[in-house]
């Protein structure tokens, strides 16, 4: 039986330990909540990150720096996760979807352009299946028209263009999540980065229920316990939500960021050996999400354009026969935003997107949290055995 908690084997109970049996008070080294914190600003050569309960609340913290309310406008891409719409609705103001590139599969600037109005406030690229988008397009628009560029990273840890630069430090603030399913996780949580020292403190009070004591740097709200609890102290300047991230996450978080390189390798290796089996068999029934060149895809998900139909094969067919052979299931892209019930039966948001609309029917999604080699090379084998089975079948 596949051992499940492989990725928790590390200082992940031991921090926890830590937390419960200090009382959930601060160690040396301050809670584990400034420690991820520090660690991850560290990673990502950014001045501040503010630590929050989910990869949602993260979205919605930052748009809320931005300003963004009621009557503006934030561009998305269509082919996305809910979320993203739902965070902009959580602000008061309207998703508007731009369309996807073809090879990338990920937010193209040209239509991002096309679809700015005057109330257009921000752009939320967002980094789909682990490959960056073009930010260097993406700034030039957003720079042009003086917009706020939110990065979504809930699914690209550690990637980077072709300028080098890593995944969430192009644009104003960058945003993860620590999610189950993410490259590396506290079973809940999320991040933001940004080098904008009042952009992070609008972050931190908005996320840690407006305490006036807070600060771009420190969420200490009883910086002098004396004084904190005096009767004529006053606590909160901003209405704000409660999005803190738990201390026992805080711990695993930490733990997790620590090895963040050895997991994002891992998904690597994954991602490169179902590349290398399209290319041994020389077959277009899979056509890879393109990674430019300089760029480096950190694979969330091996993301590939199902072309079987050119041969007579069906999607679900395809998926059937691959999983017989012991392979992981294959997902399918998720929803258009904008189909979504709760988005499309209350005609939310606007915007044509003929590539995302057809990308979304014929992507196939691949598994890549593989624990180790042997786990790989299962996969590995498993594609090679159904791609030879459907060219020998045709």
């Amino acid at each position: 039986m596949k051992n499940k908690g492989w990725r928790f084997t590390n200082n992940e109970r031991q921090y926890i330990d830590n937390v419960l049996s200090g009382g959930f008070s601060a160690g040396e080294s301050g809670t584990y909540v400034q420690q991820v914190e520090s660690l991850f600003a560290e990673k990502h050569n950014q001045k501040y990150a503010i630590g929050c309960n989910s990869g949602t609340s993260t979205l919605h913290t930052a748009l809320e720096s931005f300003g963004v309310g009621p009557g503006d406008e934030v561009i998305i891409p269509s082919l996305t996760v809910a979320m993203c719409g739902f965070v902009i609705l959580q602000c008061g103001a309207t998703p508007v979807y731009a369309d996807v590139k073809k090879d990338t599969f990920l937010m193209d600037a040209n239509d991002v352009e096309k679809k700015i109005t005057s109330k257009t406030k921000a752009i939320m690229p967002v980094h789909m299946y682990g490959l960056m988008c073009d930010m260097s397009e993406i700034m030039k628009v957003a720079e042009k028209h003086g917009l706020y560029v939110l990065e979504d990273c809930a699914q690209c840890f550690l990637a980077h263009d072709d300028k080098n630069r890593i995944s969430g430090t192009v644009g104003h603030v960058g945003s993860w999540s620590f999610e189950n399913s993410k490259h590396i996780s506290s079973g809940d949580g999320g991040i933001l980065t940004t080098d904008d020292a009042i952009l992070s403190d609008h972050m931190r009070k908005f996320a840690w229920l407006g305490y006036k004591n807070i600060t771009e740097k420190s969420s200490n709200v009883r910086v002098d316990k004396n004084l904190f609890q005096t009767p004529t102290w006053t606590r909160h300047i901003v209405n704000s939500y409660n999005y803190r991230l738990p201390e026992l996450c805080a711990a695993v978080a930490f733990a997790q960021v620590e090895n963040l390189e050895y997991f994002c390798a891992l998904r690597h290796k994954m991602g490169k050996g179902y590349e290398s089996i399209i290319e041994e068999n020389n077959s277009d029934i899979l056509i890879p999400q393109k990674t430019p060149k300089g760029y480096k895809n950190s694979y969330y998900t091996f993301a590939a354009v199902f072309n079987g139909d050119k041969y007579g094969i069906d999607w679900h067919e395809f998926r059937e026969k691959y999983m017989s052979f012991g392979g992981d299931g294959i997902f399918g892209a998720l929803q258009l935003v904008g189909n979504e019930p709760s988005f499309k039966y209350n005609k939310i948001g606007w915007g044509i997107t003929p590539v995302a609309k057809e990308l979304q029917q014929k992507l196939m999604l691949f598994t890549t949290n593989q624990a180790n080699d042997e786990e790989i090379k299962t996969q590995m084998d498993c594609l090679n055995k159904t791609i030879n089975y459907f060219i020998n079948k045709k």
